[in-house]
């Protein structure tokens, strides 16, 4: 193939992505011409100071530079490469670059749910385009679908399972039976948790993602600060088996829902049922249901972590630059947070769902039904109920687990139901809520 462009790439970062990115660039590089056209080359590996990650990848040593303001200087550097994270550094970095103007590609997920509103604006103040395919869901080419593949749809909905970690440590309790400290232990020893998994096992990590596939979705403004988030560190083995008779699978889920003129936005552990799509997603895996107003339902499906698959999503963001996609879609799409409106997040109390509450109380007559009047109360109508018959040493001990699951709910009704049932002096220890999530309705 004729070669259409010499393309300037300088990479911020090499760690495990930024080392897989220029191992790709390198070894792929006759492949990737051939394939697009494009002639990539790798100008610059710009690390931190005292760092010697780049060289024992056995990186050129006339490449690695501590210097980015010398790197954005060079007229033949057309594209910087974010991949040293968090949102500090990084921030200052993608907008020195913008400002030199260089398009920049990013995997930063915190950065962009945090500070894309102002990080678009500076991209569109220098006329460049800022790519993030590989922040959403790792080699998932989640990003330029919504951009390009449903364009045509009013997207109605998005569920996704968009942190590997957690999902390991699920498809661990759900199989296996074993308890969440010790299924987080077995992932920590497998590399696929690290040391400190805070950001993964709160939905943090979920969360951000969430921000910004549901910008692109539903074209508004989300704020990070306002989405729910509850993680998977509290979550009971004894609930994942009750759930799993009742014919669910525990995900943590990232859910977006449109509701008239508002957005349902939550991350937090769910029961979907075990015949749907997302229910066989195991291990470290991710997968994002979206719905949209004329293709219904989709699901995408791939490794949402680790070098390689995330080099993937990078790459596919390098060639959409130097192709001249990525900047079509910035110039003419109305999807990004700096030029679109807030959108009306519902409060968490507004949010309406299935739940899965248990119980644990004392084995007497009468509070099953008093139980059942306080749901009413609140008008929360009961789906199903299971009471599990434990030996009478452990009633006495631990007391009788008792699962309802309801119909349709509001939530802040659940919550304050739960309240006054806690209260009742046969009741042994506070309640559990955990949301049911049904397939989505199609738009036909």
């Amino acid at each position: 193939m004729e070669v259409k462009k010499s393309l300037g790439l300088a990479v911020i970062g090499c760690g495990t992505v930024g080392g897989a990115v220029i191992s790709q660039v390198l070894n792929q590089k006759a492949y990737l011409t051939e394939r697009t056209g494009l002639n990539l080359q790798l100008l610059a590996v710009v690390q931190r100071s005292g760092s010697t990650t780049a060289a024992r990848k056995g990186i050129d040593p006339k490449l690695i530079t501590e210097n980015l303001d010398e790197v954005l200087q060079n007229p033949a550097v057309d594209i910087v490469v974010e991949l040293i994270g968090g949102t500090t550094t990084a921030r200052d970095s993608i907008l020195k670059s913008l400002a030199a103007g260089k398009h920049v590609v990013t995997a930063n997920k915190a950065l962009l749910a945090q500070h894309g509103a102002e990080l678009f604006a500076a991209a569109r103040k220098a006329g460049k385009a800022l790519s993030f395919e590989a922040s959403c869901a790792g080699g998932i080419p989640i990003v330029q679908t919504l951009l390009s593949g449903l364009a045509a749809n009013r997207i109605e909905a998005l569920y996704g399972i968009v942190n590997g970690t957690c999902n390991y440590i699920l498809t661990e309790m759900i199989r296996k039976g074993t308890s969440y400290a010790e299924a987080l232990a077995e992932a920590q020893a497998a590399g696929l948790a690290e040391a400190d998994p805070t950001l993964d096992v709160s939905g943090g990590d979920s969360a951000h993602k969430l921000a910004i596939l549901s910008a692109l979705a539903f074209g508004k403004k989300i704020k990070f600060d306002d989405i729910p988030v509850q993680g998977i560190n509290n979550l009971e083995v004894m609930d994942v088996n009750f759930g799993r008779e009742l014919g669910f699978v525990i995900k943590l889920l990232a859910v977006a829902q449109r509701k008239e003129n508002t957005l349902s936005l939550r991350v937090r552990p769910a029961f979907i049922w075990e015949d749907h799509p997302l229910a066989w997603i195991s291990g470290p895996f991710n997968a994002v249901s979206v719905y949209g107003s004329a293709v219904g339902h989709t699901m995408y499906y791939g490794r949402g972590a680790g070098g390689s698959p995330t080099a993937s999503a990078v790459l596919a963001d390098i060639i959409a630059t130097g192709l001249g996609c990525s900047q079509a879609w910035f110039d003419n799409l109305s999807l990004w947070p700096d030029v679109t409106e807030p959108a009306v997040q519902l409060p968490v109390e507004e949010i309406e769902s299935r739940y899965y509450l248990r119980l644990m109380l004392e084995d007497k007559p009468g509070i099953l039904g008093r139980v059942a009047e306080i749901l009413g109360e609140y008008n929360i109508s009961i789906s199903s109920a299971l009471q599990k018959e434990l030996p009478p040493d452990r009633v006495d001990k631990e007391g009788v687990p008792f699962v309802i699951t309801t119909h349709l709910a509001r939530e802040g009704n659940v919550t304050q139901a739960m309240k006054k049932i806690e209260s009742l002096p046969a009741v042994l220890e506070p309640g559990v809520i955990i949301n049911i999530i049904d397939e989505h309705a199609e738009a036909f």
